[in-house]
């Protein structure tokens, strides 16, 4: 939706540099979108709870309740297998996409985490990466986070949004201060 000859928009108010101008707003699709990752994903989950599942059996036959502490596992295997299929588009329905004249805002709402509002500033030093398709993707930041193996990068940008083409031709008009 393009949205830049409207006053800020309500909530707005503060967080908009003076002069800032709205460009573009959008959410990502909620689908259910299934890659390769996420059936392998769902595969290992189905071993998992498999797994506890015939553990609690065995353990069940000895006797006493030292079986249940096999629901734990079963339970993460179910988790497993039922984040793509929930968590992902749960995430995405709760996910929101603003872009003006010279920043990128990603807002979510979750449980446990609250509101967030995140801002990248769009320069032409950016490196923008259009992901075509229906839905696209355009990357415009990246970011290095800590995990349990070492650090990894998490690519930034507006995921799975029907106007990936559109965002793109508007963040590259931004770089060349066209807006």
């Amino acid at each position: 939706m393009n949205v830049q000859d409207q006053a800020p928009q309500s909530g707005w108010e503060g967080l908009l540099d003076p002069g800032e101008t709205i460009l573009w707003q959008g959410r990502p699709g909620a689908r259910i979108r299934l890659g390769i990752g996420d059936i392998l994903l769902m595969v290992f989950g189905t071993f998992f709870a498999g797994f506890a599942l015939v553990w609690m059996a065995l353990v069940s036959g000895v006797g006493g309740l030292f079986w249940v502490f096999g629901m734990i596992h079963f339970m993460v295997g179910l988790g497993i297998i039922c984040w793509p299929l929930l968590g992902r588009p749960y995430l995405r329905r709760h996910t929101w996409y603003t872009l003006t004249d010279t920043r990128a805002f990603i807002a979510t709402e979750l449980p446990l985490k609250g509101k967030q509002l995140k801002s990248y500033a769009i320069t032409p030093d950016n490196q923008l990466t259009l992901e075509d398709g229906t839905p696209g993707s355009v990357i415009f930041a990246s970011e290095w986070r800590r995990g349990k193996k070492g650090s990894y990068e998490t690519r930034i940008g507006f995921h799975d949004i029907d106007e990936a083409r559109k965002v793109y031709g508007l963040l590259r008009g931004i770089q060349r201060g066209l807006t």
